[in-house]
């Protein structure tokens, strides 16, 4: 029964944790900031606002976008495979890259093309990641992930590497060359409008908590060490967003592949022979 709540108040859960992060990042400015409820004010806002068809096909993969990383995000709860839920999470992103790509806004295109790019930095960590906690667990059900001892202290690199991960799918600098609204107005996002702006507005909503789920799982049964790990990726990652100016795509992938590639294997090998 609690699971099936979390379910269904997911999005919410999220927008706190979103609403939490703006008044933090304010703070860190020296600004009073919006308060805790901004991103339902924003979401009640949007549900007010004309929505626009660019066509069918936009449309239906931007909710399907949504519907999809709410799948993901139930089966994290469940704890079911943890494998299965990584692929999800991919096809999640291919739905939205796709629907950039189904209108003519040449910075729709840009933002899928980079979101594009990025996914080959991001993926293959995470996968290595559900891998690692295989070797620990002896299984890639999250629910036996969480019946056992920390993996903190056993996979610390790929912690490290995951680290890098968490900036880009939460679009914070300096990792945030996929919407850079300066650059190309929200990037894949630019298309959307009124009702359908929201699916994307929520999914963002609902990544958070898959993310930052996905951090709690290093701490396996312990709940103090969850609920530190995830303070302390909260307070880094946007103290990382308000203190470092956007890299390039290139120097994205560079980053990633190299320190965070490199740090994921290392864990790896080192755990086979453990």
């Amino acid at each position: 029964m609690i699971e099936i709540l979390l379910i269904i108040l997911a999005p919410i859960i999220g927008g706190f944790i979103y609403g939490a992060e703006r008044i933090v990042r304010a703070r860190m400015q020296n600004r009073l900031g919006p308060p805790l409820l901004q991103p339902f004010y924003d979401m009640y806002k949007l549900m007010d606002k004309q929505a626009f068809i660019i066509n069918s096909y936009h449309t239906i993969l931007g909710i399907m976008h949504f519907v999809t990383l709410w799948v993901v995000v139930a089966f994290v709860i469940v704890g079911q495979n943890l494998l299965y839920i990584i692929f999800l999470h991919l096809l999640s992103s291919i739905f939205l890259i796709l629907a950039g790509f189904s209108v003519k806004s040449i910075y729709s295109h840009i933002g899928a093309n980079r979101e594009l790019i990025a996914m080959i930095a991001y993926e293959p960590i995470l996968i290595m990641l559900a891998v690692a906690f295989f070797m620990l667990n002896g299984s890639f059900e999250i629910s036996a992930i969480r019946e056992n001892s920390s993996a903190l202290f056993s996979i610390p690199l790929l912690f490290l590497a995951f680290l890098l991960i968490v900036p880009i799918k939460l679009k914070k600098s300096p990792f945030d060359a996929i919407q850079a609204h300066q650059e190309i107005i929200g990037g894949v996002e630019v298309e959307f409008s009124g009702i359908f702006f929201e699916f994307l507005y929520m999914a963002k909503l609902l990544e958070y908590v898959f993310i930052y789920a996905l951090v709690m799982l290093f701490a396996g049964d312990s709940f103090i060490l969850a609920l530190t790990l995830f303070l302390a990726v909260f307070f880094l990652v946007n103290l990382l967003d308000n203190s470092t100016a956007r890299i390039r795509i290139d120097h994205l992938i560079k980053i990633v592949l190299v320190i965070g590639l490199t740090l994921a294997t290392l864990n790896i090998i080192g755990l086979s022979y453990v």
